[in-house]
């Protein structure tokens, strides 16, 4: 089991960055695979980035390729999301979640672990 706890959101003008941290406890933090997702009010919870256990591979989504960055650091159980260029539609909660198996579980948003959500505000 792993326990997931999102930080580092907050409220940021457009075109402004933000780093978003998702910090693991528990064991072999390393055997998840690792995305983040975003749900806004009003919509389904959208699938953003996902990386994979040694943190060679990654997939973006369309709506964040070229602005988001996902990366992982296992020694530390740590995976983060770069966020610059940010605009006002990617206001929303911000959720890490883990994986074990399947990079498909992982896009639907069918993961094992999930974070508590931190809020992320983009002001125009």
């Amino acid at each position: 089991q792993v326990l997931l706890d999102e930080s580092g959101g907050g409220l940021v003008q457009a075109g402004g960055s933000l780093r978003l941290s998702c910090k693991g406890t528990g064991q072999n933090f390393h055997t998840y695979l690792m995305g983040w997702f975003r749900q806004a009010p009003g919509k389904d919870r959208e699938f953003l980035a996902g990386i994979s256990w040694t943190g060679s591979s990654q997939e973006y989504s369309d709506s964040v390729k070229d602005r988001f960055t996902i990366s992982r650091e296992n020694a530390e159980s740590m995976a983060y999301l770069q966020m610059n260029n940010l605009k006002p539609e990617d206001t929303a909660v911000y959720y890490c979640a883990a994986e074990r198996n399947s990079w498909s579980n992982l896009r639907l948003g069918v993961a094992d672990y999930w974070g508590q959500g931190t809020q992320v505000t983009v002001s125009s």
